[in-house]
């Protein structure tokens, strides 16, 4: 299987490169694609390379050129280095690069363009455009989803990491109204007790001891179904919030979860919402979480292009790559419509671009994706 895979590359990048010297005119678009094709993270580069090819399968434009380059991982000679050769080729737009931390380093051309995977900021920076599935797409879509369901007491969970104040700078240029900010230590020893205060749960399970206590020592049997009825409590009286988004994922956000839950938030009260979900169906084994929302990029297109993928490759593709998959249909689109690229302001479109993932807003060189809302219960995803 290794060696079938190591084949399938090398022909990719021989088709790639041959069909640059095929033809040499106006007509056709050179893009380059910076990806991590050695090293600790070659997998994810071959995966990139793989999803170009179905991008160029899909287009069916021969005149559509990809001149793919290792760029290494953290490794900024090398990025140059492939930077470098790309231009060579003469091409003036890249995908890539994968890593934000690697911005920097591609600002020195300011004579390309380059269009990152990357979701840290949806505005325009220099030469550089951020396709990823930003946090203020995804909180968008849950502040119109909150206000559908007439909530107005949400509590935004979000854990004390490296990116604490990154993500509180983008949460405050948002303008939330009745959002409140509860910061918490990942680690889940620490976790629950902050849980705890933030539920109230000591006053809570307090108030359930005072009130069974009043029933306690009476023998009419109205007293008797009540005591019984407190019984099946764990405690007594609501939180002071009627839904919570989590800006958390993987283990730490399941922590989170089973916290809230061992507190006794109730879900028929509260709503539980989070960010940064790719369809994980280990979300599902959270027995104790009766339904999940979140925003999403879209489902439907999401499973057709990870079928197609697994069809043609006989692997199942990085989340990431979809989305090298919508740039080149952004790439072509742009070109198409101006017959050029030569800087980002060729992006920025009126109206919206449809793409796989969804659908892209550009206003004031800043993107927004439209993303829907899933609901996760019963072992199955549902567009809500």
């Amino acid at each position: 299987m290794k060696n079938k895979f190591i084949i399938i590359i090398t022909y990719l990048l021989i088709f790639f490169n041959s069909n640059l010297l095929s033809n040499e005119n106006n007509n056709i678009l050179k893009i380059g694609l910076l990806a991590p094709l050695s090293g600790e993270y070659k997998e994810l580069g071959d995966s990139l390379l793989y999803s170009l090819q179905l991008a160029l399968d899909e287009i069916g434009n021969k005149n559509v050129h990809i001149i793919p380059r290792d760029s290494g991982s953290n490794d900024k000679k090398k990025l140059y280095n492939a930077v470098e050769e790309i231009r060579a080729q003469g091409a003036n737009i890249i995908i890539g690069p994968i890593n934000n931390e690697d911005f920097d380093e591609v600002k020195k051309f300011n004579d390309m363009v380059f269009i990152s995977p990357s979701n840290i900021n949806p505005e325009f920076q220099n030469n550089i455009i951020s396709i990823g599935v930003s946090l203020e797409s995804q909180m968008l879509a849950l502040m119109k989803f909150l206000k559908k369901q007439k909530r107005n007491k949400t509590v935004i969970l979000m854990p004390i990491n490296q990116y604490t104040n990154l993500i509180e700078n983008k949460l405050n240029k948002l303008d939330l109204k009745n959002f409140k900010i509860f910061k918490y230590n990942p680690d889940p020893k620490i976790l629950t007790g902050e849980i705890e205060i933030l539920t109230n749960y000591s006053q809570r399970k307090k108030n359930l001891e005072y009130r069974k206590k009043m029933f306690e020592d009476k023998e009419d049997e109205q007293s008797k179904r009540q005591l019984e009825r407190l019984e099946q409590k764990y405690t007594l009286g609501d939180v002071n919030f009627d839904s919570v988004i989590i800006i958390d994922f993987g283990n730490s956000l399941k922590s989170v979860l089973t916290s809230l839950i061992f507190t006794d938030v109730d879900q028929k009260k509260v709503l539980f919402t989070t960010v940064n979900q790719w369809f994980d169906e280990s979300i599902f084994y959270e027995n104790t979480v009766k339904s999940l929302y979140y925003p999403s990029v879209n489902y439907t297109e999401f499973k057709k292009y990870k079928d197609n993928y697994f069809k043609t490759f006989n692997i199942y593709p990085s989340e990431i790559t979809i989305l090298a998959y919508d740039a080149i249909g952004l790439i072509y689109y742009a070109w198409k419509k101006n017959g050029k690229i030569n800087t980002v302001n060729d992006f920025s479109f009126k109206g919206k671009i449809k793409g796989k993932i969804g659908t892209f807003s550009f206003n004031n060189k800043k993107i927004t994706q439209d993303l829907n809302i899933y609901k996760a219960a019963n072992n199955k995803f549902t567009k809500f």
